[in-house]
């Protein structure tokens, strides 16, 4: 199900298509020990030589996203939505398949590297030169990057004494700090407190508006209603729906049991 309607998103004879995947496909080779459980000690050790197999997290996914669409993708844990991103940021090679894009997406996860001997500061400078900023843009950007990810007293200790929220929140301004093509944003939401949240779906809201085209991986429904024109919801690797938020998140939740979302 395709909505060509979702809200703000543009209207249908503007719609410039900048993400195209074509039956992808993406398969891992895992190593698996082989080893089974017994009543005694939790493993035997028949078949303790291990094989390797085959893990098919993306299933033959196809859809189209366009200029300006801020796209929520949805699904229970293990249901490959962070390999299909990956495969969208060309980080991952799909085993059957394409992945077209009309400029390079930009991959913000909560896992993404900072350097943990570094301080905050000079972690906005390497981001900064990384994303195509001068040092001097970058020095003059650092404080409202440091404010907006709320770390005025933290930002000259190192990356090592911040919590997991607080990286998390450091990465996502670095990364809002410029106006992407293509953002795609793996659960950097789901940290923070409620005002970082608030700053951090506005300024989505704001890219979206500027024509940038933004992917959101997210369990909060709430991130996604209030921030997406259009969800996807990826299940076990399959493409299970993809439409009009409230329907695609109301019809997600009966699938696992939580009460849906009244009007």
């Amino acid at each position: 199900m395709t909505d060509e309607t979702a809200p703000s998103a543009p209207a249908t004879e503007e719609r410039q298509p900048v993400v195209v995947v074509d039956g992808v496909d993406i398969i891992y080779q895992v190593y698996a020990s082989g080893k089974k459980a017994n009543k005694y000690n939790g493993v035997s050790k028949k078949g303790s030589r291990g094989q390797l197999r085959q893990v098919h997290a993306v299933k033959n996914v196809s859809f189209t996203v366009y200029k300006g669409e801020t796209v929520g993708i949805i699904g229970t844990n293990g249901s490959g939505k962070s390999s299909l991103l990956r495969a969208v940021a060309g980080l991952t090679q799909p085993a059957n398949g394409a992945v077209y894009a009309s400029a390079r997406p930009v991959l913000l996860g909560v896992g993404a590297v900072l350097m943990p001997a570094l301080s905050g500061e000079k972690n906005i400078l390497l981001g900064g030169l990384a994303m195509g900023y001068s040092k001097k843009e970058t020095e003059e950007l650092a404080p409202a990057i440091t404010e907006f990810a709320g770390l005025e007293e933290f930002i000259d200790l190192p990356m090592r004494t911040y919590s997991s929220g607080m990286s998390a929140r450091l990465r996502f301004a670095i990364a809002a700090s410029r106006s992407h093509d293509i953002l795609i944003i793996d659960e950097a939401l789901s940290v923070g407190d409620q005002q970082f949240r608030k700053r951090s779906e506005a300024r989505m809201r704001e890219m979206r508006d500027n024509a940038g085209t933004v992917f959101l991986v997210s369990h909060s429904m709430k991130s996604i209603l209030d921030t997406c024109s259009r969800v996807i919801w990826l299940e076990k690797g399959v493409l299970t729906m993809d439409g009009d938020p409230r329907e695609v998140c109301n019809a997600y939740n009966e699938y696992t049991g939580v009460k849906t979302i009244d009007d």
